[in-house]
């Protein structure tokens, strides 16, 4: 099961980064390169413990839908989301936030497993890896600069 870790500091508050991470109109403009919009569940503002939420992208020139949930909640410092339904086998999201200085380093744990075994392991170290680390990295980057640019 492949895990992608990516640590980031971001000159801004914990509470600030936290609420940016789990709102879903900020997912929406960090993920712009795949057209992700919210199409059921929570639509727009801030996810809580236990929402669920679909999604609607183009990834990998398919369009695809899924269905995440929030599992666990501990306000500033951490939120975990599973997916429900979608074209992975099943994946974990942890997202982790811890204060540095006047900033947060925000750390993303990715876990998944991929669908159709043996094949979907070679799809990993062929492309699939690679491509959900790409989207992690980006997606972070993003949250980083509209946070910083928000004071």
């Amino acid at each position: 099961m492949p895990l992608i870790k990516h640590e980031i500091y971001i000159d801004a508050p914990i509470n600030v980064c936290f609420d940016l991470a789990r709102n879903v109109d900020v997912h929406i403009e960090t993920a712009k390169k795949t057209k992700e919009r919210a199409i059921d569940g929570v639509k727009a503002g801030l996810m809580e413990n236990g929402d669920i939420v679909t999604w609607e992208a183009i990834h990998l020139g398919i369009k695809q839908e899924l269905t995440a949930k929030i599992i666990k909640m501990e306000r500033p410092y951490k939120f975990i989301d599973v997916m429900v339904k979608g074209a992975f086998h099943s994946f974990t999201h942890t997202h982790e936030f811890s204060e540095d200085g006047t900033g947060t380093i925000m750390i993303d744990i990715f876990s998944y497993q991929s669908p159709f075994g043996i094949l979907g392991k070679i799809a990993d170290k062929l492309f699939l890896e690679k491509y959900m680390r790409a989207f992690i990295v980006n997606r972070a980057k993003e949250l980083k600069s509209i946070a910083e640019n928000s004071k």
